[in-house]
């Protein structure tokens, strides 16, 4: 189970997309964040879900840059929404059904979700037993509700969070999308 929390913290810890969405919607409020975060743990449950029923069978060779170029073009769009929705004090944060759909297309489209199922989720799906996936989403579930809050928080004691949050989010979402666009297109490697 240790193990499985030490995998769980790997996903979702890193700074990346699923981070900067969730960050986004915190600063507002704390539901949001936390449907977010809910949106990106269901997206895990699906690729975790897939990754071990084909654990046998998987050939990652042709399919990572169709992922890669359908990943920069979901995380472009992110972005821009994102800079269009920058947090204004008389303009309530979106919420319930809508921020859980849009987290949960970004989790199942999001190229370093899947491309990490299919490494080392792919290689703890060999070796793992339910216990560790327990453990996994464990970690999933505390840090979908503890980042958020600590955003929250935070952006309730200083007014210039929202704003930067805002900012750095959409910078980091335009970030790996051009990764992966340049990565899809053959030039990183």
């Amino acid at each position: 189970m240790l193990a499985g929390l030490a995998l769980g913290f790997s996903l979702t810890i890193p700074p990346g997309p699923m981070n900067a969405l969730i960050a986004h919607r915190a600063v507002r409020s704390f539901p949001a964040g936390v449907a977010t975060g809910l949106g990106a743990m269901t997206a895990d449950a699906l690729l975790g879900a897939f990754v071990y029923g084909v654990r046998a069978e998987v050939d990652l060779g042709r399919w990572v840059r169709p992922v890669e170029a359908i990943g920069a073009v979901v995380l472009a769009l992110m972005a821009v929404r994102l800079f269009q929705d920058r947090p204004a004090p008389d303009r309530p944060a979106a919420s319930g059904p809508r921020v859980y759909s849009e987290a949960l297309l970004v989790g199942v489209t999001n190229p370093f979700q899947i491309l990490w199922w299919l490494t080392a989720g792919l290689a703890f799906a060999y070796v793992g037993g339910l216990l560790l996936f327990v453990g996994l989403f464990g970690a999933i579930a505390v840090w979908v509700v503890v980042f958020p809050y600590v955003l929250w928080a935070g952006a309730r004691n200083d007014a210039r969070i929202p704003g930067a949050v805002a900012w750095v989010s959409a910078a980091l979402l335009v970030g790996f999308a051009g990764y992966f666009a340049l990565s899809a297109a053959g030039i990183l490697g």
